[in-house]
């Protein structure tokens, strides 16, 4: 497991587990289909991308559940996908 999951700061960044949980899959569903990482890491696990995206805030789930990119985050790729239906 990543040493960045075992600290409460990510946790708390987001709001609580189940949160950070939900940003996390729903994150990685849409790098695994096809978005581009907004953060330039030397890997290819989707896993440690996601985390540093949330560190560097540059994802975050809005009232609704959603995962969102933050303002001045330039994301270019397939777009997001909708996952209010999940």
């Amino acid at each position: 497991m990543l040493d960045e999951l075992r600290e409460e700061r990510i946790v708390n960044k987001v709001g609580g587990r189940f949160k950070l949980s939900t940003l996390i899959q729903k994150r990685m569903v849409a790098l695994n289909s096809g978005a581009r990482a907004l953060v330039e890491l030397d890997t290819n696990n989707k896993m440690e991308i996601v985390i540093q995206e949330i560190l560097a805030d540059k994802i975050y789930l809005d009232t609704e559940m959603n995962v969102q990119v933050a303002a001045g985050t330039e994301e270019g790729g397939p777009t997001e996908l909708d996952f209010r239906n999940l």
